[in-house]
């Protein structure tokens, strides 16, 4: 074998494993694959104490023209089923509370108006529950209905929420009405009859035309 081949063959194993320690350093540096990771719960955010906390809920008046959300106050009622202990919370829009291991946060209330013929209570009302594990979890947000419970119930083992009231006002005569200014009231006596012209009177002697005769 010449001393030609003899490098080349030297050069070509000279390569080769330099092409095998590069891609051993490369796949050494490659991260690891990630161990899969359980999806949790994200903790809700609560008071530290039982405190109320105010959110703005805005002062727009509803198209009816009734109270302003942010000016409306309802009563939801929660019951410990463990021990049977139930409380009434009254809040405004906005406003949140805490009682225990629960947060009861209520968003927006309404109530059909008197001239509707439906008639029904309703509140906006989230739940955070804290499990055994410390960590807060929404366990119910939407609509609850005093008059109709069965349309969305709060499915909770320990905790049950309802609405009992939603205190707003609607204006007088719907939402169509619109005070005009104040009419005089008629009178109800009977109108006099009206007076006649009247007669001449009757010429007196003095102002008499002067007879023809002699």
């Amino acid at each position: 074998m010449t001393k030609r081949n003899v490098a080349a063959a030297v050069l070509a194993v000279a390569l080769a494993l330099a092409a095998w320690l590069g891609w051993r350093a490369t796949r050494d540096r490659s991260p690891a694959p990630a161990d899969s990771v359980a999806e949790q719960d994200v903790p809700a955010a609560a008071p530290a104490a039982e405190t109320i906390e105010t959110i703005d809920a805005g002062g727009d008046a509803v198209p009816t023209g009734g109270t302003p959300m942010a000016a409306r106050v309802a009563v939801i009622g929660l019951l410990n089923k463990r021990n049977s202990v139930s409380r009434e919370l009254t809040l405004k829009p906005g406003q949140a509370v805490r009682i225990g291991d629960t947060v009861i946060r209520l968003r927006a209330c309404e109530k059909t108006a008197p001239w509707e013929d439906q008639t029904l209570t309703g509140a906006f009302v989230q739940l955070d529950v804290r499990g055994v594990d410390a960590r807060w979890r929404r366990v119910f947000s939407g609509w609850l209905y005093k008059e109709r419970p069965a349309l969305n119930v709060v499915q909770h083992p320990i905790y049950d929420v309802w609405a009992k009231s939603c205190a707003m006002s609607f204006p007088a005569g719907g939402p169509d009405t619109v005070p005009l200014g104040e009419v005089q009231p008629r009178s109800s006596a009977p109108k006099s009859p009206a007076r006649s012209a009247p007669e001449p009177a009757a010429p007196t002697p003095e102002s008499a035309a002067p007879s023809n005769s002699i």
